[in-house]
């Protein structure tokens, strides 16, 4: 099959890993949980992800605190993550001139009543004055891209770069090649310096490490199928199955699997379904995450790997047996560990590079196979701190310890020689910090002791494995590309404030634990003890001009975050010569806002300046305004393609939003539907901002209400220098009696990409089961696409699965789906590309109920 491993890496995101292989009872309060006007509570009770969202670009457009760029920087949102206590965190990428900056990333944490709760961005220099030009061409970057590997089994077009974890920002190719090194598969993503052609950094994807189980008897699992026909896959939780070597579930004619024996490979996907499905259950009653991947999705395994190894890739896990052969590696930590590389890679900033963050990682794996197996408390395999000892992989028991890792010869404690020490090993600080703040450092009840490193507290009292849990995930949450542990320890740190509270033992504790296994506090890492006084700043609008001889004007609001509001004292900074900044008042209480003036003198110089505003009180705060001095020599145009669409009520439309540099250089454009949404139509941009150059995706989502007629949408960029609009003329249809309906919105199909294309019935009774579909597919290649149908009432249902040795044009193609369920309401058709190489529209799909 033409499809190779580097239909993983194609994704561009960051690590896999491997094993080496070679909600709480009570939360207290949020802090800064204030009061909000009842229309913000209102907004934020309907949509609380989309005032996230909103609330996080408002930030990034301010250049908030850690989100400060340059003129020709600007940040993409790319995700939107919902945590435990309500919190958001929404995770942007950087650019530098329409170029991606690897290693500059940020996310916004927010709550759900719209307060910026934190910013965090990795930590790099700007990206200001790297030329965008290559010396070296991409054909040449490959090449050199392929000196990393043994074998070369395939390779992806490279993308231009602006490198910027490793030092001083570097312009680079991204190159992505697959096949082996030293025997084992290998997904390295090289980046070549484009000036010299040597290579500046890389990272590996590839990480070592009712069924009849093996490992834990008879058990449940989830599968489906109906009759004679059932197959390993998991359509309660989407995007689990197990299967062998070519990728495609193992299907069976009844619901029984496997006879466990530790070599046959369907009682190995019996335990691997099972353990991962506890893992899912446990991000979601211990630690409110949705699914592996953050928003309600999954990876498969895979069984039968021929080697003493287990090893996640980007994309799937794979799962080989241990030295003697007589069993799989899928019992519960081993698996979780795997999937736990899932969590780590979709959390925000993926994976960075060096030992250290890899240490992290694998890590981050460890904490979530001991998670798994206390959830599962399965009594064949009792909770413990121990890293595959089930498995005994190579016969001498465990591979790590957590609670004393210097026993199997990993470090307990952090040093500065953590850098350069092998990932599996460089795991050991984080695992052991998790057995302290869990267990502590004497917990008792036949739970091991661990040590405490030198210059640490005498003691540590843990606060429990679940808590132990939310506050490491909440720390992932707020993870950067650059991570290293001392940002792990803080991110940690606001993570128990924010769960529990500065006044909490679960600060207090978080905080020990790092200084038990010699993690030091950062400077500014916030106190435990006492509650706190905060407070945000932001500018409206954040961007301005003036000719020489003139004043522009922006308003400084400022809003009580945590504690009591507290007096606010205002200044500017980084104005060029003739420029004066003046505040009316200068100082405020927080919760009020105050005006800035700044007055150009008639010998300025014509050209952008950026001026940092700072709000001093028992915190400070900075945001950046964006001064245009003189006639803009800059300038973007903005367009819409298609320029109309027609759908029906409760249906979306979706056209692209592009945008082109028409005078100097590339500049960050914010988008937003300003007028011209109907009644219960709302509009989502991703990404919502994008350097001038790039484009962005316009869905206008209509209700089962929304009044039918023809609506023109205007669409505004908000650029550093200029404002421009387009429009999109939307027709509503009303929705007809009878029982077939159709969606005629074209939807791209992109690489490793999902798209829901909704339909709302109004037919009435039960459907009349089975369904019948209709979907027209503009796609070279039909075995690449996971087709699937949502019903009302939830119950998804398989329609087409992926998977073969060659490929065919879709085309038109029907299909008879049996349901169980009410016809009215909303029916979705998902339709999933799970390869490269082809992409292609869904263009219309019909439902007869």
């Amino acid at each position: 099959m033409k499809r190779t491993a580097l239909a993983a890496a194609a994704v561009g995101l960051a690590t896999a890993a491997s094993m080496a292989l070679a909600v709480p009872t009570a939360y207290a309060a949020p802090p800064g949980a204030g009061k909000e006007d009842s229309g913000a509570r209102a907004r934020a009770a309907a949509d609380p992800g989309s005032l996230a969202a909103a609330v996080a670009d408002k930030a990034v457009s301010s250049g908030l605190d850690k989100l400060a760029k340059g003129p020709d920087e600007a940040y993409s949102r790319v995700s939107v993550t919902r945590g435990t206590s309500d919190m958001y965190f929404v995770g942007y990428e950087r650019s530098y001139k329409g170029l991606p900056v690897v290693g500059g990333d940020a996310v916004v944490v927010t709550d759900s009543a719209g307060h910026v709760r934190d910013t965090v961005a990795a930590a790099g220099p700007s990206a200001q004055d790297v030329g965008t030009t290559a010396t070296i061409s991409a054909e040449r970057a490959t090449e050199v891209a392929k000196t990393r590997l043994s074998r070369v089994d395939d390779s992806a077009a490279p993308r231009l770069v602006v490198l910027a974890w490793t030092g001083k920002p570097t312009l680079s190719w991204e190159a992505v090649v697959s096949g082996l090194v030293k025997g084992r598969p290998s997904i390295q993503h090289v980046f070549v310096d484009a000036s010299t052609g040597k290579i500046a950094d890389s990272y590996d994807l590839v990480r070592e490490g009712s069924g009849n189980s093996y490992y834990y008897g008879q058990v449940t699992i989830n599968t489906s199928g109906s009759g004679s026909s059932y197959s390993m896959t998991d359509t309660t939780r989407p995007g689990i199955q197990c299967g062998g070597q070519g990728g495609t579930a193992y299907t069976g004619t009844d619901d029984a699997w496997g006879n466990g024996s530790g070599t046959n490979l369907e009682t190995g996907c019996v335990d691997a379904l099972y353990s991962v499905q506890r893992e899912w259950d446990m991000l979601r009653d211990w630690l409110g995450r949705n699914g592996i991947n953050g928003s309600g999705r999954g990876f498969p395994a895979r069984v039968g790997l021929a080697d003493v190894n287990a090893y996640w890739n980007g994309s799937y896990t794979n799962f080989g047996h241990n030295q003697a052969n007589t069993r799989q590696a899928t019992n519960i930590d081993v698996v979780a560990h795997e999937f736990g590389h899932a969590i780590f890679q979709t959390t925000p900033g993926g994976a960075g590079s060096g030992n250290e963050n890899g240490g992290i990682n694998e890590g981050t794996g460890d904490i979530f196979g001991a998670l798994t197996e206390h959830y599962a408390n399965n009594p064949n395999d009792p909770p413990d701190y121990l890293v595959g000892e089930e498995v005994d992989l190579v016969g001498d028991g465990p591979i790590r310890n957590m609670y004393n890792p210097s026993a199997l010869g990993d470090p307990n404690c952090y040093s500065s020689s953590i850098p350069s020490t092998e990932v599996h090993a460089a795991a050991g600080p984080l695992n052991h910090w998790f057995y302290l703040l869990a267990e502590g450092n004497n917990p008792g009840g036949g739970k091991p002791t661990s040590p405490i490193c030198s210059g640490g507290p005498s003691s540590v009292t843990g606060v429990g494995v679940q808590k132990a849990g939310q506050i490491y995930l909440g720390a992932l949450n707020r993870k950067t590309s650059s991570w290293r542990y001392t940002n792990a320890r803080a991110a940690s740190v606001a993570a128990a404030i924010e769960l529990f509270g500065a006044n909490s033992a679960e600060c207090n504790t978080t905080k020990a634990a790092w200084s038990a296994v010699s993690v030091a506090a950062a400077s500014g890492e916030p106190a435990c003890g006492t509650p706190g006084n905060d407070f945000s700043l932001s500018l409206n609008p954040s961007t301005g001009s003036a000719q020489p001889g003139q004043q522009v004007t922006t308003t400084v609001n400022t809003q009580t975050t945590s504690g009591s509001a507290q007096t606010v004292t205002l200044s500017a900074s980084g104005q060029p010569s003739g420029v004066t900044a003046s505040f009316s008042p200068s100082s405020v209480t927080s919760g009020n806002s105050s005006t800035l003036t700044l007055s150009v003198g008639s010998s300025v110089a014509q050209g952008s300046y950026p001026i940092t505003v700072t709000g001093a009180g028992s915190a400070t705060h900075t945001a950046v305004y964006t001064l245009q001095v003189g006639t803009a020599t800059r300038d973007f145009s903005i367009s819409a393609n298609p320029t109309s669409g027609t759908v029906q009520a409760g249906s979306a439309a979706t056209t692209t939003i592009g945008t082109t540099t028409t005078a100097g250089t590339a500049q960050a454009v914010n988008l937003a539907a300003t007028s011209g949404l109907p009644t219960g139509a709302t509009a989502a941009f991703n990404p919502a901002s994008v350097t001038s150059g790039g484009s962005s995706t316009l869905t206008i989502s209509t209700a089962p209400t929304t009044p039918a007629g023809s609506y023109t949408v205007t669409v505004t960029g908000t650029g550093v220098t200029a404002t421009h609009t387009t429009t999109y003329a939307l027709t509503v249809q009303s929705t007809s009696g009878g029982r077939t309906f159709t969606n005629g919105t074209d939807y791209a199909i992109n690489d490793f990409a999902t798209i829901q294309s909704p339909i709302t019935s109004t037919a009435t009774g039960t459907a009349v089961s089975p369904v019948k579909l209709s979907v027209t597919i503009a796609h070279t290649c039909a075995e690449d696409l996971d087709i699937r149908l949502r019903g009302p009432n939830g119950t998804w249902y398989s329609v087409d699965g992926s998977g073969g040795t060659s490929c065919t044009s879709y085309g038109t193609r029907t299909y008879s789906v049996p349901v169980s369920q009410q016809a009215a309401g909303t029916w979705v058709l998902e339709v999933t590309d799970d390869y490269f190489l082809d992409t292609g529209r869904l263009d219309t799909w019909s439902i007869t109920l």
